[in-house]
């Protein structure tokens, strides 16, 4: 199987949505869908309900993404969501230098996108695929831009990991 770039998957459905918040919590932290519901103070049971019915109480959506990882970076309902509301979601970026990795990295989706945009007006790419390759554009180009805006005054880094 191969493996999931986490930074670039994107859920169809909210049971997919779900599903991958889950993944990311076995993957990331060895945890496993009895463990989530223990952290969350529900049953086990009450999650696959909620996946096999694609639909969570909305007050149980930021502790179950946060059971998942308790970084935040397992938000995939929470992206799920905003997309189905035609909206962008990034994280809010401290207002510090990007490393030649990010920009490099930018640049990269930034070819691929364009790429598979001329691609799919040629009748030679899915929709679905160069849909996901401008949603990411956008929302890196959308990180960058704020943390320009931001670098005028960056945040205190008191309660970042070293690891980032």
């Amino acid at each position: 199987m191969k493996a999931l770039n986490w930074k670039r998957v994107r859920a169809k459905s909210q049971p997919a949505a779900i599903r991958l918040c889950l993944d990311f919590a076995i993957a990331h932290h060895n945890r496993s869908v009895a463990r989530v519901a223990e952290l969350m103070g529900t049953s086990e049971w009450a999650i696959y309900k909620w996946m096999a019915k694609g639909s969570m109480p909305s007050d149980r959506i930021r502790p179950f993404e946060y059971a998942c990882d308790p970084q935040g970076r397992a938000t995939y309902l929470t992206q799920y969501i905003a997309a189905g509301s035609n909206k962008l979601l990034i994280d809010i970026p401290r207002g510090k230098g990007s490393t030649e990795q990010e920009v490099g990295d930018l640049q990269l989706a930034s070819a691929e996108a364009m790429s598979l945009l001329m691609k799919f007006y040629r009748g030679e790419a899915s929709p679905e695929d160069t849909s996901d390759a401008l949603t990411e554009l956008l929302s890196k180009l959308a990180w960058h831009r704020e943390n320009v805006e931001r670098s005028a005054q960056p945040e205190l880094a008191l309660f970042e990991d070293d690891d980032e």
